[in-house]
């Protein structure tokens, strides 16, 4: 690992990561809002890009960036499905707590 490529120590991008990866954590678990949940999701997804970013840059390999890339593209996706499934049990059910919106099967 080059030292010299990196300004800011590889360990205080692992605590970063660490620390938003627990934020988006504890938003999922705690959370009963659906759309609190979808962004917690997408800070557990950054703070894997910033990993990815953070080791590339260390090693000096293309492949995290690619990676990260890749988790952007997927993390994109997955809001735009997410909130149009939240859009549309929103119009049937006039809720959006998510263990009202489990009661729906039927």
């Amino acid at each position: 690992m080059n030292e010299a490529a990196l300004p800011v120590a590889i360990v205080n991008y692992i605590a970063l990561s660490a620390v938003i990866l627990f934020i988006g954590a504890a938003g999922v678990m705690l959370r009963r809002n659906p759309l609190i949940m979808l962004m917690s999701i997408e800070l557990m997804w950054n703070a894997a890009n910033l990993l990815f970013l953070a080791f590339a840059r260390a090693w000096l390999n293309n492949a995290g960036h690619i990676f990260a890339f890749i988790v952007i593209t997927v993390a994109a996706a997955e809001a735009a499905i997410g909130l149009a499934i939240v859009v549309v049990v929103f119009r049937s059910a006039r809720t959006v707590d998510v263990d009202e919106v489990a009661s729906l099967k039927g």
